[in-house]
């Protein structure tokens, strides 16, 4: 084993980016980058690479893309690297051939404080269930998915303000800040300090399913606040959402970004609109009323209430559904 350890990274997306950064920065020898295949997105359909990738071109460093995890090629190359350790941030699951190959091991970076929040959208749920406390946890990759025994955590304070978006934000700073102590102290070990290891209890994991469409729409027969702490944890994206009949009968999308919670419960039925179609718009709730910031109508862009006011007014007696 070289002095210098050598690292292979793993990632997708800009939240991976910060904790590759901050390698880089601390003069860690990253030997490789492992990322998703280039893909064709949005309305043209131009390639378009993952953040990670753009990061590692910038600095000249080696990068796979495999499309298959267990493909001979891949696993001949990554073998080649000689890695001592791999450090995975918001990539996919990895087989054990792969995880198992460095002789430190792999280690991950999870935007929770696990076992909470096991899976794949541990930001957006801590915010949807209206937690007040969240973090980042790195841990030692093994057979079940985020179950392995976590080396550091660091805890976050959430207020009742914070969006999904900003929390994404500050939990990519101090991942990064906690990639290179996680870095630092397996560096440590090859030279006699111990790594202090914590193993999961699994009767206390909680799960962070993948988002889809359906996660994604307002029931406006639940409590106020239930639906606030909905809006902002899937601000900005995926997006809250909901629909209603325009006065043409055709059926629009409403996307929801930023609202506020009035506690004012009137009789009008839940979903209802109330606006005067100038500077306000508010939705009856059971127990309250969420007073809309920031909204997008389908086709347009996402905009302030006034702004979107002076381009759509809606029919009197509209209903959200």
């Amino acid at each position: 084993m070289s002095d210098k350890l050598k690292i292979v990274f793993m990632g997708t997306p800009e939240f991976a980016v910060a904790s590759l950064d901050a390698l880089i920065q601390n003069n860690y020898d990253i030997v490789g980058v492992v990322t998703v295949p280039d893909k064709p997105a949005g309305r043209g359909q131009k390639i378009q690479m993952s953040a990670v990738k753009e990061y590692a071109l910038k600095h000249n460093l080696k990068i796979l893309q495999p499309i298959n995890l267990k493909d001979e090629k891949f696993l001949n190359e990554l073998k080649n690297l000689k890695a001592d350790l791999q450090i995975v941030v918001a990539f996919r699951m990895l087989p054990e051939l792969v995880w198992n190959m460095p002789p430190l091991g792999t280690f991950n970076l999870h935007g929770s404080l696990l076992p909470k929040y096991r899976g794949a959208a541990p930001i957006n749920w801590a915010v949807i269930n209206g937690d007040t406390e969240t973090g980042v946890t790195t841990f030692k990759l093994s057979h079940e998915i985020d179950t392995g025994s976590i080396l550091f955590q660091e805890k976050v304070k959430l207020d009742d303000t914070t969006t999904a978006g900003e929390l994404h934000d500050e939990l990519m700073k101090i991942g990064a800040e906690l990639i290179v102590r996680t870095v630092k102290a397996i560096d440590d070990s090859r030279h006699g300090k111990p790594l202090n290891y914590i193993k999961q209890d699994d009767k206390l994991a909680t799960h962070a399913p993948k988002l889809f469409k359906d996660t994604c729409k307002i029931k406006w027969d639940q409590p106020l606040r239930k639906i606030y702490d909905h809006v902002r944890g899937l601000s900005p994206y995926p997006t809250a959402f909901t629909e209603f009949v325009d006065a043409n009968g055709q059926t629009q999308t409403l996307k929801i970004f930023k609202a506020v919670m009035i506690a004012n419960a009137g009789n009008a039925p839940k979903g209802s609109v109330d606006t005067d179609n100038k500077t306000y718009i508010n939705i009856n709730c059971a127990d309250g009323i969420l007073q809309l910031i920031e909204l997008q109508l389908q086709g347009k862009k996402r905009m302030g209430v006034k702004e979107f006011l002076n381009g759509y007014k809606f029919a009197e007696g509209t209903l959200l559904k």
